[in-house]
């Protein structure tokens, strides 16, 4: 081909290509700079799905098992939120911790407590479940970790002991709050939060056997609370005063209210050992008939802020319980 063909060629090839490459860099740009925002803008909205476990009850104390998403409403802050999905969750697996009030004040109700827990956990216990123990008293001790085996956390109810006074007991699995007199329950339920609850995921739960009087824990009520509402973990009661099985009288009812009300929980007084077994029988129909509310908040900050929750259903006669708040994540 003679020399100036081939300059010729060259020159329309390149002139073509001047054409072409203005139009298509822009969108090639657009592309490149748009695939981060993109993927930035799905991880966002997947950090930010609120999920809300609610246990909905009728005028007779039933679990209400039949609601759809239409009937529910969801507030957050007042505003109302739309519900991105519903379900029934009775089979989604469950991580819980059991905390056993082991103080002198309850000093009667241990081996009640011992066996029901027992009871309780093969009745409660599926094989994708974690359960894990705590007792605590002058300080809170791991009885049993996490683990799915029912014979190993009856060997770790087993293993509960009333201390009386004098000094915390020094085991290898002891959380550091040790204390020379007093029932650190607070303590109890901020450390099960923090150090266990918080790495889980999932559907989370405490059950604690107490008189609910606190004496001598290092973080407030207030503390405790935040620690389960920031590990979106749900607070159980079974509230006892030695009353109940021939002592005296107790004033933990406040308190333990206050826990269950705050954190979607329930709470059943328990006046004997029937009882005991009665509470726990309420307290598993509750972890499985629970419902999963998801939405993705209108307020999108990620402040970090506590934002108040509220959960009604349009189905007439009925009680909602759920936690009443969450605290959004931050940056």
């Amino acid at each position: 081909m003679p020399k100036r063909m081939i300059r010729r060629t060259l020159f329309l090839a390149v002139w073509i290509a001047a054409l072409l490459i203005p139009a298509a860099l822009p969108r090639a740009i657009a592309q490149q700079t748009q695939t981060p925002q993109e993927s930035s803008q799905t991880l966002k909205v997947q950090v930010n799905l609120v999920n809300v476990y609610a246990t909905v009850r009728d005028k007779h104390h039933a679990i209400v098992p039949d609601l759809k998403k239409e009937d529910f409403h969801v507030f957050e802050d007042g505003v109302e939120q739309k519900v991105d999905s519903v379900a029934l969750e009775t089979e989604l697996p469950l991580t819980f911790a059991i905390l056993v009030d082991t103080s002198g004040s309850v000093e009667r109700l241990l081996g009640a407590e011992q066996s029901t827990a027992s009871r309780f956990l093969e009745r409660v216990m599926r094989k994708t479940d974690l359960a894990m123990l705590i007792s605590f008293d002058l300080s809170a001790d791991e009885l049993q970790g996490f683990t799915s085996s029912v014979a190993e956390l009856e060997r770790g109810i087993n293993r509960a002991r009333i201390n009386t006074g004098g000094s915390a007991r020094v085991t290898p699995d002891t959380f550091p709050t040790n204390r020379n007199i007093g029932t650190v329950l607070y303590d109890a339920v901020y450390l099960a939060c923090r150090e266990k609850l918080a790495g889980e995921a999932g559907r989370k739960a405490i059950i604690i056997l107490t008189d609910a009087e606190d004496n001598g824990s290092k973080v407030s009520l207030e503390e405790s609370i935040e620690a389960a509402q920031r590990s979106d973990t749900v607070i159980h009661i079974l509230l006892q005063s030695e009353s109940s099985f021939g002592g005296f009288g107790g004033s933990g009812g406040g308190v333990a209210r206050k826990m269950t009300n705050e954190t979607g929980g329930r709470l059943v007084a328990v006046r004997s050992e029937k009882d005991l077994q009665k509470a726990f029988d309420q307290i598993s129909e509750e972890l499985r008939g629970q419902y999963r509310l998801s939405y993705y908040p209108a307020n999108p900050a990620r402040d970090g802020k506590f934002r108040r929750i509220r959960v009604e259903s349009t189905r007439p006669d009925t009680k909602i319980t759920a936690r009443q708040g969450y605290y959004a994540p931050r940056h």
